[in-house]
């Protein structure tokens, strides 16, 4: 496993920008694929998106898709969650989580590393 730790999160206007942070310590960490999930309130916890262990490939779903961009440094050990355009339906708690493999996502049981989540607050 990997230990991970989120940064970024915070209050931003509707329409505004966030860069999250996933800061990984451990084994290999160009060995995991790397996702974002959110929690909101009340709700069950979401994929958001994921990418591949080189960066090459990453996947969004459609809630999100054009408007969000996952990227990673495996030379810093970093994945990053870029937010634009962000809608107050966004609010959520935030988590990074690695899987091992080489595909960019997987099922929520395959991530057995999650960092402890960041707070995004969207306000209209």
């Amino acid at each position: 496993q990997v230990q991970l730790v989120e940064s970024g999160g915070g209050l931003v206007q509707a329409g505004g920008s966030l860069r999250l942070s996933c800061a990984a310590s451990g084994r290999t960490f160009s060995s995991y694929a790397m996702g974002w999930f959110r929690q909101a309130p009340g709700k069950e916890r979401e994929f958001v998106g994921g990418i591949n262990w080189s960066g090459s490939n990453a996947y969004y779903v459609d809630s999100v898709k054009g408007r969000f961009t996952i990227s990673r440094d495996n030379a810093k050990n970093t994945v990053y969650l870029q937010m634009n355009s962000l809608k107050p339906e966004d609010t959520a708690v935030y988590y990074c989580a690695a899987a091992e493999g080489y595909a960019p996502y997987y099922p929520l049981y395959d991530y057995d590393s999650w960092g402890q989540g960041t707070q995004v607050t969207v306000s209209s």
